[in-house]
Protein backbone atom coordinates (compact mmCIF):
# COMPACT_ATOMS: atom_id res chain seq x y z
CA UNK A 1 0.00 0.00 0.00
CA UNK A 2 1.55 3.35 -0.88
CA UNK A 3 1.98 6.04 2.03
CA UNK A 4 1.99 9.92 2.16
CA UNK A 5 3.25 12.11 4.84
CA UNK A 6 1.83 13.39 7.45
CA UNK A 7 3.46 16.56 6.64
CA UNK A 8 6.75 18.50 6.23
CA UNK A 9 9.96 16.47 7.04
CA UNK A 10 13.62 17.31 6.73
CA UNK A 11 16.97 15.39 7.13
CA UNK A 12 20.56 16.94 7.11
CA UNK A 13 23.86 15.31 6.25
CA UNK A 14 27.42 16.47 5.43
CA UNK A 15 28.92 14.27 3.26
CA UNK A 16 32.96 15.33 2.69
CA UNK A 17 32.18 18.99 3.06
CA UNK A 18 29.54 19.21 1.57
CA UNK A 19 26.06 20.35 3.27
CA UNK A 20 22.78 18.24 2.39
CA UNK A 21 19.15 19.24 3.22
CA UNK A 22 16.33 17.02 2.50
CA UNK A 23 13.22 18.74 2.56
CA UNK A 24 9.69 16.73 1.88
CA UNK A 25 6.28 17.43 1.57
CA UNK A 26 2.70 15.78 1.24
CA UNK A 27 1.30 16.94 -1.82
CA UNK A 28 -1.93 16.87 -3.67
CA UNK A 29 -1.01 18.02 -7.60
CA UNK A 30 2.38 18.90 -10.00
CA UNK A 31 0.99 22.65 -8.81
CA UNK A 32 1.33 22.15 -4.98
CA UNK A 33 4.99 20.28 -5.64
CA UNK A 34 6.21 23.29 -7.54
CA UNK A 35 5.28 25.66 -5.32
CA UNK A 36 6.75 23.93 -2.29
CA UNK A 37 9.68 23.66 -4.61
CA UNK A 38 9.76 27.05 -5.28
CA UNK A 39 9.06 28.09 -1.51
CA UNK A 40 12.04 26.42 0.04
CA UNK A 41 14.74 26.40 -2.29
CA UNK A 42 18.13 28.02 -1.48
CA UNK A 43 18.94 30.61 -4.18
CA UNK A 44 22.54 30.81 -2.44
CA UNK A 45 23.03 27.11 -2.45
CA UNK A 46 24.92 25.48 -5.29
CA UNK A 47 22.09 23.05 -6.07
CA UNK A 48 18.40 22.97 -5.45
CA UNK A 49 17.53 19.34 -6.72
CA UNK A 50 14.24 17.69 -6.32
CA UNK A 51 11.62 15.21 -7.74
CA UNK A 52 7.84 14.82 -6.95
CA UNK A 53 5.31 11.60 -7.51
CA UNK A 54 1.98 12.42 -7.60
CA UNK A 55 -0.44 9.22 -8.99
CA UNK A 56 0.82 9.01 -12.65
CA UNK A 57 2.74 12.48 -12.43
CA UNK A 58 5.99 12.87 -12.00
CA UNK A 59 9.01 15.11 -12.27
CA UNK A 60 12.77 15.70 -11.16
CA UNK A 61 15.66 17.84 -11.40
CA UNK A 62 18.88 17.66 -11.72
CA UNK A 63 19.40 21.51 -11.37
CA UNK A 64 23.18 22.10 -12.70
CA UNK A 65 24.55 18.63 -11.15
CA UNK A 66 25.21 15.81 -13.71
CA UNK A 67 22.78 14.40 -15.41
CA UNK A 68 20.96 11.74 -13.58
CA UNK A 69 23.08 12.25 -10.19
CA UNK A 70 20.24 14.21 -8.13
CA UNK A 71 16.49 14.24 -9.70
CA UNK A 72 16.39 10.63 -10.93
CA UNK A 73 17.98 9.05 -7.71
CA UNK A 74 15.80 11.00 -5.27
CA UNK A 75 12.35 10.38 -7.39
CA UNK A 76 14.19 6.37 -6.84
CA UNK A 77 14.18 7.14 -2.89
CA UNK A 78 10.37 8.14 -3.50
CA UNK A 79 9.67 4.93 -5.16
CA UNK A 80 11.66 3.00 -2.94
CA UNK A 81 10.24 3.89 0.28
CA UNK A 82 6.69 3.10 -1.44
CA UNK A 83 5.20 7.32 -1.37
CA UNK A 84 3.17 8.59 -3.65
CA UNK A 85 1.55 11.79 -3.42
CA UNK A 86 4.94 13.55 -2.21
CA UNK A 87 7.63 15.82 -2.98
CA UNK A 88 11.60 16.08 -2.26
CA UNK A 89 13.72 18.54 -2.52
CA UNK A 90 17.66 17.90 -1.49
CA UNK A 91 19.65 21.54 -1.15
CA UNK A 92 23.15 20.99 -1.60
CA UNK A 93 26.36 23.59 -0.19
CA UNK A 94 29.38 22.66 -2.36
CA UNK A 95 32.02 21.83 0.30
CA UNK A 96 34.91 22.08 -2.21
CA UNK A 97 35.23 17.96 -2.87
CA UNK A 98 33.64 16.60 -6.07
CA UNK A 99 32.17 13.27 -5.00
CA UNK A 100 32.06 11.59 -8.53
CA UNK A 101 28.84 10.82 -10.13
CA UNK A 102 28.53 7.64 -8.04
CA UNK A 103 28.49 9.37 -4.73
CA UNK A 104 26.62 11.92 -5.99
CA UNK A 105 23.98 9.63 -6.59
CA UNK A 106 24.48 8.39 -3.80
CA UNK A 107 24.59 11.18 -1.42
CA UNK A 108 20.83 12.92 -2.97
CA UNK A 109 18.96 9.53 -2.72
CA UNK A 110 20.51 8.53 0.41
CA UNK A 111 19.21 11.75 1.63
CA UNK A 112 16.10 11.75 0.12
CA UNK A 113 15.58 8.05 1.75
CA UNK A 114 16.75 8.98 5.06
CA UNK A 115 14.46 12.11 5.04
CA UNK A 116 11.13 9.66 4.13
CA UNK A 117 12.04 7.65 6.17
CA UNK A 118 11.42 9.67 9.27
CA UNK A 119 8.69 11.53 8.46
CA UNK A 120 5.20 10.76 9.84
CA UNK A 121 3.45 8.49 7.44
CA UNK A 122 -0.29 8.19 6.55
CA UNK A 123 -1.42 5.24 4.41
CA UNK A 124 -3.34 6.29 0.98
CA UNK A 125 -6.55 4.40 0.72
CA UNK A 126 -7.49 3.36 -2.92
CA UNK A 127 -10.73 5.84 -3.39
CA UNK A 128 -12.98 5.20 -6.68
CA UNK A 129 -15.27 8.23 -8.67
CA UNK A 130 -19.04 7.61 -8.83
CA UNK A 131 -21.75 9.69 -9.48
CA UNK A 132 -26.21 9.12 -8.55
CA UNK A 133 -29.23 11.18 -8.29
CA UNK A 134 -30.59 11.88 -4.70
CA UNK A 135 -34.30 12.87 -4.63
CA UNK A 136 -35.00 16.13 -2.55
CA UNK A 137 -36.88 14.39 -0.10
CA UNK A 138 -33.83 12.19 0.91
CA UNK A 139 -30.92 14.36 0.55
CA UNK A 140 -30.63 15.40 3.64
CA UNK A 141 -30.57 11.97 5.43
CA UNK A 142 -28.33 10.80 2.62
CA UNK A 143 -25.86 13.78 3.59
CA UNK A 144 -25.61 13.06 7.08
CA UNK A 145 -24.47 9.29 6.34
CA UNK A 146 -21.73 10.28 3.74
CA UNK A 147 -18.96 11.07 6.62
CA UNK A 148 -19.39 8.19 8.29
CA UNK A 149 -19.09 6.08 4.86
CA UNK A 150 -15.92 7.98 4.03
CA UNK A 151 -17.35 9.20 1.02
CA UNK A 152 -16.98 13.12 0.00
CA UNK A 153 -19.21 15.14 -2.37
CA UNK A 154 -16.67 16.17 -5.11
CA UNK A 155 -19.62 18.08 -7.61
CA UNK A 156 -22.75 18.55 -7.22
CA UNK A 157 -25.64 20.27 -9.29
CA UNK A 158 -29.23 20.54 -8.70
CA UNK A 159 -32.29 19.98 -11.12
CA UNK A 160 -36.40 19.96 -10.52
CA UNK A 161 -36.42 16.22 -8.46
CA UNK A 162 -33.12 16.72 -6.92
CA UNK A 163 -29.59 16.48 -6.66
CA UNK A 164 -27.13 15.42 -9.25
CA UNK A 165 -24.12 14.63 -7.17
CA UNK A 166 -20.53 13.08 -8.47
CA UNK A 167 -18.45 10.95 -5.38
CA UNK A 168 -15.33 9.82 -3.86
CA UNK A 169 -15.19 6.95 -1.74
CA UNK A 170 -12.83 4.75 -0.62
CA UNK A 171 -12.85 1.15 -2.78
CA UNK A 172 -13.78 -1.03 0.23
CA UNK A 173 -16.54 0.84 1.22
CA UNK A 174 -18.23 0.48 -2.38
CA UNK A 175 -20.57 -2.21 -1.79
CA UNK A 176 -21.80 -0.94 1.21
CA UNK A 177 -22.50 2.55 0.00
CA UNK A 178 -24.27 0.69 -3.18
CA UNK A 179 -26.10 -1.40 -0.86
CA UNK A 180 -27.28 1.52 2.09
CA UNK A 181 -28.32 3.98 -0.37
CA UNK A 182 -30.79 2.09 -2.49
CA UNK A 183 -31.91 1.55 1.51
CA UNK A 184 -32.15 4.57 1.72
CA UNK A 185 -33.70 5.68 -1.32
CA UNK A 186 -36.46 3.15 -1.49
CA UNK A 187 -34.32 1.99 -4.54
CA UNK A 188 -34.33 5.27 -6.85
CA UNK A 189 -30.53 6.28 -5.48
CA UNK A 190 -28.62 4.15 -7.19
CA UNK A 191 -24.60 4.49 -7.97
CA UNK A 192 -23.10 4.77 -10.98
CA UNK A 193 -19.46 3.70 -11.16
CA UNK A 194 -16.90 7.06 -13.03
CA UNK A 195 -13.48 5.35 -13.33
CA UNK A 196 -13.26 1.66 -13.07
CA UNK A 197 -9.54 2.25 -13.03
CA UNK A 198 -9.20 3.28 -9.89
CA UNK A 199 -6.09 4.24 -7.98
CA UNK A 200 -4.37 5.43 -4.39
CA UNK A 201 -6.03 8.71 -3.88
CA UNK A 202 -6.98 10.78 -0.44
Amino acid sequence: MPFSLQGVCEYREEIRKSRFLALAAPIASAEEALAFIQQHSDLNASHNCWAFKCGQQYRFSDDGEPGGTAGRPILAAIEGQDCDQVVVLVIRWYGGIQLGTGGLARAYGGSAAKCLQGGERIALVARIQARCHIPFAELERVKARLGKWQVSIERESFDAEGADCQLSLPVANLQQVSEQLIELGRGRIRLEILDPGHGPRT
